[in-house]
This record gives structure tokens, sequence and C-alpha cells, in this order.
């Protein structure tokens, strides 16, 4: 059996509800296995094959959706049309809710988002995209190793024309903060527990503020290309700006936040969206 390998094929970024954490921001690397016989062109499949059909799968599937566990206790999932409406209680007492397209929302079996599951259902969907002479798949999720600092967000970004504009999908990144050419590791531990677990939202986006059951929530809503997004959550969980939160305008406000701190140093902030990708901001 012939077997070909590409590691770090993609970065799925994504968020997921969860029972204690409620609603997370992830990136997870995926690495991709193929076996099975070789092609008149002496291959188990093209490179380049591989990167277009298997990555578009990865993408449609679950990149930059938010994934449910549709078998949890006391999920409510609810489709109108190509609407999807949900509401995910947490351990703490709130509750999540969700509505969005249908497109923006992957309900994955099972009671919990662990990447083996991720991985079998992604395996299910690309056996019926690759050739014949491919009779095995192996798909690998896994998280990015980071020295140092980190935190779990998640955004929306309204005004964006790709999958971004979905209210809720997420990162788990890494933050980097000099302050006159030096790390300043305190600080990014500060930021990283404050940011952990964390919804950015933007304060233009929030439509109402309510009590109940003595939990402070807030709902952001917004109508974008994909269709009309809403979503509540608790006070607790969330980290308000003024502006929208892409990585550039969010490098900016920790890098203005800091400068706050420490009016007379040069600070440095190199915020990541995810793996590999971010933004730079100076003061």
């Amino acid at each position: 059996m012939n077997h070909l390998f590409v590691d770090n094929l993609t970065v799925i970024d994504f968020a997921y509800l969860d029972h204690d954490r409620g609603l997370v921001g992830e990136s997870w690397i995926v690495d991709v296995v193929l076996a099975g016989e070789l092609d008149e062109q002496g291959m188990v499949f093209d490179f380049g094959s591989v990167k277009r059909t298997i990555k578009q799968v990865i993408d449609e599937r679950v990149d930059h959706r938010l994934v449910v566990p549709a078998d949890r206790k006391g999920v409510q999932l609810r489709e109108h049309g190509d609407r999807v409406e949900l509401e995910w209680p947490v351990a703490d007492g709130s509750v999540i809710t969700h509505g969005s397209p249908l497109e923006a929302v992957l309900q994955l079996p099972g009671e919990q988002v662990v990447p083996s599951a991720v991985a079998r259902l992604l395996q299910d969907e690309l056996r019926t995209v690759l050739p014949g002479n491919v009779t095995g798949i192996e798909v690998h999720l896994r998280e990015e190793i980071i020295e140092g600092p980190y935190y779990h967000y998640v955004h929306g970004l309204k005004k964006h024309l790709g999958n971004c504009q979905r209210i809720a999908h997420g990162h788990r990144s890494r933050i980097q903060i000099h302050r006159n050419g030096t790390r300043d590791q305190a600080l990014e531990r500060e930021w990283a527990k404050r940011w952990q677990d964390i919804y950015v939202g933007t304060e233009e986006d929030v439509t109402a503020r309510f009590v109940e059951g003595e939990i402070s929530y807030l709902t952001f809503a917004y109508e974008a290309n994909q269709g009309e997004f809403s979503l509540t959550l608790p006070a607790h969980h969330i980290y308000l700006i003024e502006t929208d939160t892409t990585v550039e305008l969010l490098a900016a406000h920790l890098a203005d936040a800091c400068k706050q701190q420490f009016p007379q140093d040069e600070i440095r902030v190199k915020a990541f969206e995810g793996v590999g990708k971010g933004a730079i901001a100076i003061r």
C-alpha cells in the first residue's frame, strides 16, 4: 500500500460550544494521509489536487462555522427554512442563543467537540470526492504548540464579504508585547487571562442589554452579505470595543491600552489571528 502525506495542509479557524467554557474560539492545524494504489502518473493523488480538493471540503464543512455538539443534553436546535436558531445551556447557569443562516453552523454528532469527532466527519465527507484509487484517508487535527501566553477568542465581522462575517467564528491565538524592544511576558499573560474564552464584540452591534436570573446579557445582531446574524451571551464572557474586530484593529486596541499603562515606553504588539498570521501595531 502506498501512502501520501501532507502536513500543515491548512488551518481550521472556528468556534464551538462547550458545557463548561461556553463559546470557544479555536484553531486546528490539519495534516492528511492518503493511502491507495498508484495512478497512471505514478501517484496516489497529485499534490496540487490534494490541496485544492481537500481544502475546499474542509473550508465548506468546518472553517469559520459555529460547531454545535448536537447530542448534548439541553441543547435546542430549530431549523426554519434556510435558518437555524439554537439555545445552549452553560454550566454556570447562563444560556447562549445564536441565530444565523444554516451554512454558518455545523451540527456535530456527539456531546462535545473534540478533534477526533471532527476528523471522522471530514474523513467521511472526503471519501465521496477522492478518486477510486485512494482507498484510505486519515485526517489529523492538532493545536499549534505555543510557548508563551495565548487566548481563545470569538468575533464576527459584518463588513467582511467572506465567511468572517459569521457572528460566531474564532481563533486560538498567541500574543507578543514588547516594551522598549524587550518582550513583556507579564503584560502578555495579563491580556491572555483577560481574553481567555472571550467574545470580542463591537459596541455598535449591541442591540439589547438585559438581566435574567441575576445574569447580565448582551445581544449582538447585524445583517451581512450572507444574511441575518444574532448572538446573546452573558456579559462576563464579552469584551467590548468601539471599532470593528479585525485583527488589525485588535492589535491597535491592545497597543493603545498598553501605551496608556506605560505612556513613556515604546509599545509593539504582535497579535495573531489563529496560526501564522495577524497584525502588528506600534505606539
